[in-house]
């Protein structure tokens, strides 16, 4: 197909290209004032249970901790977790990091913390769901040590190092501006070229179908 088959065909289906650049219009719409969109995010760390020789818990993080914690996160990450934390009131998105606070020269996930974030419509919503697992989370910790009959005062214990906090998520409308328009365009010019050789071919097969039609019977 040349390139005036091509623009007589978009002139003969105009109206398929205008409404690809409405459409394409209402989506950069939506791309420059989307819906606000937060997330919400803390840092919960394992800790020993203090000891004279360490009283201060933060100096005797263990990397058996770290597998504890990545124990518990593969419990909320099941199917039987995610019912449970949907229980607790999470809803939407959300993720659990185990965060690797060494160097290269370090072991990865060597310090037992994790970043717990949530994405929601509203800031409240979102810090309200990081609560929620940051209370399943320790509630599956404890109840890991009950089944092993860990007596209490050597427990060791979740924390929140960070405080739940939420902020609004800043995309880039640029990007998403020239990808709406991109598949508008090329969404418009395919469906023109679509819809024009499907009439014509309609229209030339017509005259066939009539032509080839059974003899008619004569009258008498």
């Amino acid at each position: 197909m040349s390139p005036g088959n091509v623009a007589d065909a978009l002139l003969r289906r105009w109206y398929v290209v205008v409404a690809a650049l409405l459409l394409t219009a209402a989506g950069a719409y939506q791309v420059v004032r989307p819906t606000p969109q937060y997330v919400g995010s803390a840092v919960v760390v394992l800790k020993p249970p203090v000891t004279r020789n360490q009283p201060n818990q933060l100096t005797n993080l263990q990397p058996p901790l770290a597998l504890v914690s990545y124990a518990v996160v593969q419990q909320l990450q099941s199917p039987a977790g995610a019912k449970e934390l949907k229980a607790a009131g999470v809803r939407g998105t959300y993720r659990l990091v185990p965060r690797n606070s060494g160097t290269s020269a370090t072991p990865r996930y060597l310090i037992p913390s994790l970043q717990v974030q949530s994405q929601a419509s509203g800031p409240d919503e979102a810090v309200t769901a990081v609560r929620g697992i940051i209370d399943v989370y320790t509630r599956h910790v404890e109840a890991l040590q009950a089944s092993q009959n860990v007596p209490g005062g050597s427990r060791i214990t979740a924390s929140v190092l960070t405080s739940p906090s939420a902020a609004q998520v800043q995309g880039t409308p640029s990007r998403g501006l020239a990808g709406t328009a991109l598949l508008g365009v090329a969404g418009g010019i395919v469906g023109a070229l679509w819809l024009d050789r499907y009439l014509m071919g309609r229209r030339e097969d017509a005259p066939g179908r009539r032509r080839h039609a059974g003899p008619v019977p004569a009258t008498h």
